[in-house]
């Protein structure tokens, strides 16, 4: 047995499968071994988080791994996220809000069976050299100047082999953040429940409402990751391909205690009263559930991501994990390892990799940090449709206009880039980091002013053309320069948003004209307007203005009575 590797995985999960193909495909004379401590075939439909994928993600895993022809056979397809707001009752589900996409996108995604997609992955990388040991539980890793120890224990016996690498991907076993001490909490408080049960759910079904069901074609909902919203909680149903599908109910623990759901039978009794029409449709099914998991205080940071000096990194919940809500898993999995690949890669041809590292690392935790707040005490505004309409939009724009963008074009491996966008004064990753801060700040100032519900309604994000240009142009490649240009165009059209959305809520809050210049950069729902309304203050584009008014729901509602 090959005693000597390149790179040692710890962990053969998706985030480890990924980072092994991604390694093949970038230099295929790299040795690389996983151990993997579960024994055999993952079950078809395995009970784990991220069965949900949106663009980046799914983008990785078409592209840079070049699962497309797999994820397209095997795979469901997925028609983008769906959200229903909350009725007077939720007792109708036609009676909620509902926002999603009509038509099929251009940008494609999935709705993926974890087992299936590991199993098939675990072959692939096999074909491609990668050494595979299952039932391999790592006792210790030992650091040296040159190559690593890693010890482990399979069938019993004890064994020894050394890497160059090593790479953690042992999910929130953490083995490496263990050892070195890095682990970091993250102030996000939410709990989660989830479950599977066996059958097919389509909430196409759950109305016989005629209007309801033509606002978009058959089997379109049921393609959705649906997040059925409430004050401090939000539910998914997630259909998968084994014609199995995926519930979950994650919740603030202030609004929502564990306790209340933390076993099948009180997660029923939490539908009961909170999800009811959910309730009528899922229960009772005692024979049709499959397992049923739960997840406390499931958020987490972590001190360290990568040391070029000491040849060792941590990907997917070894390192960070934020929140499920837009299904960013295979996003952060996606991009440590394309940094996890540089440094390898680079590495292995003899290259000094410890400036670059520190330079991921970097990125890396301020792109944690800068994703936090958009989660972070924003559970309490679940249940106020304004506020988290709008909020889902500005969320989807910025992912959008610059994070995928940057990553499709492997603008977060260019240091250049880096360097232009986060290095530079003023650069317009400083800039993108204060607005968004300013924005996720807005929307909890709003919530003392928004007290309606809006119900009965139907949300299109692409009933506004420049949303649906963000989304389209995803993929487009650019050089170097073109890149930066196109980002900052992007970063105009979000500025022109934010501004819009501002003058929006605070003529309702506060009864600032609406057509008042605003900076940007400065505005507080709750300060003096000269704060905001003097230098650097601008009007929106006009075109972004006219179509953010489709979420005005305040002003049509008075244009109604």
């Amino acid at each position: 047995m090959q005693a000597n590797y390149d790179v040692v995985i710890l962990g053969g999960g998706l985030a480890g499968l990924a980072l092994s193909i991604q390694l093949k495909r970038a230099n295929p004379a790299l040795s690389i071994l996983i151990l993997e401590r579960r024994e055999g075939a993952a079950a078809t439909a395995a009970h784990k988080v991220g069965e949900s994928t949106v663009e980046l993600g799914s983008y990785y895993l078409r592209n840079v791994l070049g699962l497309k022809d797999y994820l397209e056979e095997h795979e469901l397809p997925k028609h983008g996220l769906r959200f229903f707001f909350p009725s007077e009752t939720n007792e109708k589900i036609e009676s909620r809000l509902e926002l999603g996409p009509r038509e099929l996108l251009k940008v494609k995604s999935h709705q993926v069976d974890r087992g299936t997609l590991e199993n098939y992955m675990t072959k692939h990388t096999q074909s491609l050299g990668t050494r595979f040991i299952g039932g391999g539980i790592v006792k210790e890793v030992d650091f040296g100047e040159a190559m690593h120890t890693v010890r482990y224990k399979c069938q019993g016996d004890e064994q020894t082999v050394t890497g160059r690498w090593v790479v953690d991907a042992s999910s929130r076993v953490s083995i490496l953040k263990r050892k070195l001490g890095f682990q970091q909490p993250m102030e996000h408080a939410a709990n989660a429940v989830w479950w599977r049960m066996k059958g097919v759910v389509d909430i196409d079904d759950w109305s016989d409402d005629k209007v309801w069901k033509n606002y978009l074609e058959p089997k379109l909902r049921y393609l959705s990751t649906v997040h059925f919203m409430g004050k401090g909680y939000w539910l998914w149903v997630i259909p998968l391909g084994s014609k199995n599908t995926s519930f979950g109910i994650v919740a603030d623990p202030v609004v929502h205690p564990l306790e209340t759901f933390n076993t099948y039978e009180k997660a029923l009794e939490w539908m009961k009263i909170n999800e009811p029409l959910a309730y009528s449709k899922l229960a009772p099914q005692p024979e049709n559930l499959m397992d049923f998991m739960v997840l406390k205080h499931f958020a987490h940071h972590s001190g360290r991501f990568f040391s070029g000096k000491e040849r060792w990194a941590v990907t997917g919940e070894a390192g960070a994990f934020l929140d499920p809500f837009y299904s960013p898993g295979s996003d952060l999995i996606s991009m440590s390892n394309s940094w996890i690949t540089d440094l390898i890669t680079r590495d292995k041809e003899g290259e000094e990799v410890d400036a670059r590292a520190r330079v991921f690392e970097q990125s890396y935790s301020s792109l944690i940090d800068f994703w936090l707040p958009i989660y972070q005490n924003k559970y309490p505004l679940m249940g106020n449709t304004q506020i988290f309409s709008i909020k889902i939009f500005w969320d989807w724009a910025i992912y959008w206009a610059v994070t995928t963008k940057l990553f499709t074009n492997k603008g977060l491996t260019n240091m250049t880039i880096l360097k232009r966008l986060f290095a530079t004064e003023g650069g317009v990753g400083a800039r993108f980091g204060a607005l968004s801060n300013v924005m996720q700040a807005l929307f909890i100032a709003w919530q003392p002013y928004d007290k309606e519900i809006f119900a009965n309604r139907y949300v299109d994000v692409f009933d506004m053309p420049f949303m649906l240009k963000l989304q389209s142009e995803i993929e487009d490649q650019y050089e170097p320069k073109a890149l930066l240009d196109k980002i900052e165009e992007n970063m105009m059209v979000l500025e022109s948003m934010a501004v819009s959305i501002f003058q929006y809520a605070a003529s309702l809050a506060k009864g600032l004209p609406e057509d008042t210049a605003i900076n940007p950069y400065k505005f507080d729902l709750e300060a003096d307007p000269a704060t905001y309304t003097g230098e650097g203050a601008i009007t929106p584009k006009a075109y972004v203005r006219e179509q953010m008014s489709t979420l005005w729901f305040y002003k049509q509602m008075a244009e109604l009575a």
